[in-house]
């Protein structure tokens, strides 16, 4: 009667359809391949490679920190860095805030 919505159908009398299990197992299998070709799977791979660039600091690298600054590595300990900012001027660190180590000379062409 309505013009948008449709007149409700009767429903069937008699017991319900059985549904497949193995469906909805397939269908679990699926949205788990998915979540670990999607997002598990590059989340891991980019946490090794953020391991192994925080384990390759060495003195005198040039890094950028994840708040945006520049500095050079002074000194490196277990969790954390000390870097040089500017002259005279050190600041501590921790390891993981590293985003990513510059070329060398980098900071001077700044």
């Amino acid at each position: 009667m309505s013009f948008f919505i449709p007149s409700a159908m009767a429903q069937q009398t008699g017991p319900a359809p059985q549904s497949n299990s193995m469906i909805t197992l397939l269908m679990f299998a699926g949205l788990f391949a998915f979540m670990w070709f999607f997002i598990i799977r590059p989340q891991r791979k980019r946490q090794k490679e953020h391991q192994a660039l925080v384990g390759a600091l060495k003195k005198g690298d040039e890094v950028v920190m994840s708040s945006g600054m520049l500095g050079r590595v002074d000194k490196v300990d277990d969790d954390y860095i000390v870097l040089e900012v500017a002259d005279n001027m050190s600041l501590k660190f921790q390891k993981v805030a590293v985003h990513a180590v510059l070329p060398k000379g980098t900071i001077k062409k700044i």
